[in-house]
């Protein structure tokens, strides 16, 4: 009995090292995305984790779909669970600040990820893509593809986003440098692909004339061009994204979409789960400013085989 006992405990033993690097000592990072059901989105929220789970961490991704209520109660329950940290994409410039004070007055660092909110000082980091300078890139690549001579419409992003209204003046000041070019449409379409192609509907209604179409993300571009096929006018309307998502690069190839507008968003939502990692350890991010911008980059038919998985483009 004894030396089976004694053999029990040997083979437990030998485990314990096996066992310790599955245990998560790091403790949980919560991970709040908007829609995983949008692709972006849903690399943001895989890339996080995967990057927590190398660090050591437990790590769960939960989605508030651009609900503030939602994301009250996603972080409530980050701080019943005991987070470390929290990765949030925030819902709301301004909604998302009650939500994040309420982490920080339970001693969690929070750390944004892709939109920023109107606030400094309560998060440790806000991650964003250089909207301005990827909204130059895009808009000039798409004065290259229309011309410069012509009526247009524009789709716009999530006005609670502080992303859409920086991609739109970007678009505007690049275009108000074309005099002949005329924006005879504005429609906000959330960034969603369905309400791009009911706003692309209707807006070819009204202008059936126009020349192009330039979009605040992909899944807006997407829409726009399916209500263009619908309509058999897409080979006579160049249509612009931004994002660099699967489709938009699928897009492209197949002649559909004109390019689209990388966002980082693999490489910054993995540099977050690093600085909170940095942050839990250290008491610091590492870095030199709360807000950090991160460059985006350009992908036409040109380059588009160096893209080599979902919001990634090889060097």
């Amino acid at each position: 009995m004894f030396n089976n006992t004694r053999r029990m405990f040997l083979i437990a033993a030998a485990a314990l090292p096996l066992m310790a690097s599955h245990a998560w000592a790091q403790g949980l990072i919560s991970i709040i995305v908007t829609d995983p059901a949008n692709p972006y989105w849903f690399t943001e929220g895989q890339v996080a984790k995967k990057t927590a789970e190398e660090l050591g961490y437990q790590a769960s991704v939960s989605a508030h779909k651009g609900d503030t209520n939602t994301e009250s109660t996603l972080i409530d329950t980050a701080i019943t669970n005991k987070s470390v940290a929290i990765i949030l994409d925030p819902a709301n410039a301004d909604g998302s600040v009650g939500a994040i004070k309420k982490a920080v007055a339970a001693g969690i660092p929070v750390f944004l990820v892709n939109a920023e909110i109107n606030q400094e000082g309560l998060a440790k980091a806000q991650l964003v893509s250089n909207n301005a300078q990827g909204a130059a890139l895009g808009a000039q690549q798409w004065v290259e593809a229309v011309g410069d001579n012509g009526n247009y419409v524009e789709l716009f992003g999530n006005p609670a986003d502080n992303n859409a209204a920086t991609r739109s003046n970007g678009y505007e000041t690049v275009l108000t440098q074309y005099p002949d070019l005329k924006k005879v449409a504005q429609e906000v379409a959330n960034w969603d692909r369905t309400q791009g192609y009911q706003k692309m509907q209707s807006m070819l209604q009204a202008h059936p004339d126009i020349i192009g179409v330039i979009s605040g993300n992909d899944e807006m571009a997407l829409g726009a061009i399916a209500a263009l096929k619908e309509a058999g006018k897409l080979s006579k309307v160049k249509v612009g994204g931004f994002d660099g998502s699967p489709d938009a690069v699928a897009a492209i190839k197949a002649g559909e979409l004109q390019y689209t507008v990388l966002q980082p968003v693999a490489v910054f939502s993995a540099e977050a789960v690093r600085q909170a990692d940095k942050f839990i350890k250290t008491g610091s991010t590492g870095a030199d400013s709360e807000k950090q911008l991160f460059d985006c980059v350009l992908i036409t038919k040109d380059n588009i085989d160096k893209y080599t998985g979902p919001f990634t483009l090889s060097k």
